[in-house]
């Protein structure tokens, strides 16, 4: 029996789209070939380098709980559990962008796939929002997402890490980030802006979703990927 990698990442790239309060992303020449060789001297061989100015929650990225919990674990703090291990993905695609995910559309969703949450889980929920909006302006001003019940009732199940195809998993228009409150409260992190989650629904697989080891840091872009048995 095999194994079939998917890419859950979003590329990044200058102009890319970044949630309103982040800083935006920025790429800058470093040095070219030719002005490496004219540097070293060198009439074989260049090096072409360029310098990134981008956020800690650029792109497809993991919160370290420190974002939203002041004395929480930061991104070099926590345990690696949070960031790779055993998944299942849920299809909330139908769900309306106008309101929240609440429990009862989480345990609807859940039970559709035949499978169950095991403490300790990764869990992700593919909304539709990225194949709908990926590209438009409405891809940071029009995704659901969850109530504080519906993440209090992910913490009681024992998830670890929630994932979404959307900027956050807040509603967009939830100035009380009931999503991330509930994170706060329960010692959990969350994983937004994958990707390709069709490919995942109704299944339980091995997830990465692997941070740069920052220093006090807050979040991280990641290269997350799923391995699913083939």
């Amino acid at each position: 029996m095999g194994l079939q990698m998917i890419d859950l990442t979003q590329e990044i790239f200058q102009g890319m789209s970044t949630f309103p309060m982040h800083q935006p992303t920025f790429i800058m020449t470093n040095m070219t070939y030719e002005e490496n060789m004219r540097n070293t001297g060198s009439k074989t061989l260049g090096f072409s380098a360029r310098n990134l100015l981008i956020s800690e929650h650029c792109g497809t990225h993991t919160d370290a709980i420190s974002e939203y919990k002041p004395g929480g674990m930061t991104l070099s703090e926590m345990p690696m559990d949070y960031f790779w291990g055993s998944a299942i993905c849920v299809d909330l695609s139908h769900l309306p962008n106008t309101r929240f995910i609440e429990p009862a559309d989480l345990e609807a969703a859940v039970r559709k796939t035949g499978l169950t949450i095991q403490k300790g889980d990764i869990f992700l929920m593919y909304t539709g929002h990225y194949d709908r909006y990926h590209d438009t302006k409405e891809y940071q001003t029009a995704y659901t997402g969850l109530s504080y019940a519906a993440g209090r009732w992910l913490a009681e199940q024992g998830v670890l890490n929630i994932g979404v195809d959307a900027p956050a998993i807040d509603h967009a228009q939830d100035i009380d980030f009931s999503g991330h409150r509930a994170c706060r409260d329960f010692d959990m992190n969350n994983t937004e802006n994958l990707c390709n989650l069709d490919r995942l629904v109704g299944k339980r697989f091995l997830y990465f979703g692997l941070p740069l080891k920052i220093r006090g840091g807050s979040g991280s872009p990641i290269r997350a990927v799923a391995l699913v048995e083939e």
